[in-house]
């Protein structure tokens, strides 16, 4: 099981996760935007792929990626639930600050 954090934790996967929202994009077109060499940006791929985050689908000769919703799945479930922490603390500061003005 691949951790997500840690696949998002590399500028270079976000940057290809940021590209990829614009439009799907061969390889070599992803490679184009990197200081890299073709290699590393294929390991890149892999593993936003092995995690879920992307699909590849060979067209012809050239194989094209797609952003997948299911990687982003666990990223949201824990974004909810701290929204929902800091939610509801800031409604008990507000309950808080009312009580006060009210006396």
């Amino acid at each position: 099981m691949i951790d997500t954090f840690q696949v998002i934790a590399d500028p270079s996967r976000r940057h290809m996760l940021q590209l990829l929202s614009q439009n799907s994009l061969t390889i070599n077109s992803l490679a184009e935007n990197f200081d890299m060499s073709r290699p590393a940006v294929s390991k890149h791929i892999k593993i936003l792929h092995a995690a879920g985050f992307i699909s590849i689908e060979d067209i012809g000769r050239e194989r094209h990626c797609t952003l997948k919703q299911d990687g982003f799945k666990e990223l949201q479930e824990w974004m909810n639930y701290f929204d929902k922490f800091w939610g509801s603390k800031l409604r008990s500061l507000e309950n808080l600050l009312n009580k006060k003005t009210k006396h």
